[in-house]
């Protein structure tokens, strides 16, 4: 159910049907539009009568939620929506006009090499850092990340060159951990249906980077992101990473048809990762291409300053001079689009 208020509505109002919805044993969502604010319902195991909410003052209409993941939905919020990552007066928005760049290593393997990646993105224009302290590997006898250690390292990046920074957190008491070294918490196709994770998550106080699971349908990857949102964080950012198919030419298969399907369903906003969407270095250019051409809020690139010698992924990173004229390959896409990409 779906309660839309009028455009003249008044905080009182929209308090009312809230605290109405409460005591109905369910959960209120006040999701603010362009226009109006529409309050999303979740917890009921039915349809609601419309009669309930259409006699409280401020109601313009309550109606059903055809869609299984409700707030996520477009029938709930008709504009996109738009997530404002770091601090106030240095933000970056995720969704809007300018395109999200996220750039930087696999994974935190030492001092000297997060700095050199760091310089080298800021430079060419990235916004955002990425960087996994703790990485959930194939192989238990992988490079499994620093911990907390590669956390420092990683503030130490945002005050040194002032990048917001992304980095995975892998189970629910992983995340009481990094969040409060990190501006985005991202959650790995290995955990995209980790529902205590899931959970967990909503309740931060950070938005929130969900990558769609290496076999995981559209419906499920709303659906994931839907847990999210029902627990109260609206700040969510899909993003697509490749899928398993039949193919071997790449490490996975990009699937760029989901950004206009994710953009006619949902209003949230989804990026593209071309790294691990091929696996391959050659190709993350020419995907990234594609990404932004077929309407992507932003790229997650992997960029390493040795990437032959890296502990995680080095096959698919780029190294800082292709990063470069990626961005600038990039940059000129955007403009054909009416969109921009951070100056360096």
């Amino acid at each position: 159910m779906l309660v839309v208020m009028k455009p003249q509505a008044s905080e009182d109002d929209i308090r009312r049907v809230c605290e109405k919805i409460e005591s109905m044993g369910f959960r209120p969502h006040p999701i603010p539009g362009a226009q109006r604010t529409a309050i999303g319902i979740t917890g009921n195991p039915g349809s609601l009568p419309p009669e309930e909410f259409e006699a409280l003052p401020g109601v313009a209409e309550a109606i059903p939620v055809s869609k299984p993941y409700k707030l996520v939905s477009r029938e709930v919020k008709a504009e996109d929506s738009r997530v404002r990552v770091g601090p106030p007066g240095r933000e970056t928005v995720v969704g809007g006009p300018e395109l999200a760049i996220i750039a930087g290593p696999c994974a935190v393997e030492s001092r000297e090499q997060v700095f050199l990646a760091a310089q080298r993105v800021r430079q060419a224009g990235a916004r955002l850092f990425r960087g996994g302290a703790f990485k959930p590997r194939t192989s238990p006898y992988s490079f499994q990340g620093l911990g907390e250690e590669g956390l420092k390292l990683l503030a130490e990046v945002r005050q040194e060159f002032g990048l917001a920074i992304v980095s995975e957190t892998i189970d629910p008491e992983n995340c009481d951990l990094v969040e409060p070294y990190v501006d985005v918490l991202q959650i790995g196709a290995r955990n995209m249906q980790n529902f205590s994770l899931l959970k967990r998550a909503g309740r931060a106080r950070k938005p929130v980077l969900l990558k769609r699971g290496l076999s995981a349908t559209l419906e499920e990857f709303l659906m994931a992101a839907e847990y999210i949102l029902s627990e109260g964080n609206y700040n969510v950012i899909l993003c697509e990473r490749g899928v398993r198919t039949f193919t071997d030419h790449t490490r996975n298969t990009l699937d760029l048809s989901v950004i206009p399907a994710v953009k006619t369903l949902s209003h949230l906003p989804i990026i593209v990762d071309p790294s691990h969407g091929t696996g391959k270095r050659d190709k993350v250019l020419p995907m990234a291409r594609a990404a932004v051409a077929a309407g992507a809020d932003g790229l997650m690139i992997e960029v390493h300053p040795d990437a032959d010698r890296a502990k995680s992924d080095g096959f698919q990173s780029l190294y800082p001079d292709q990063f470069e004229a990626l961005m600038a390959e990039v940059r000129a896409i955007a403009r054909v689009l009416g969109r921009t990409v951070g100056d360096n």
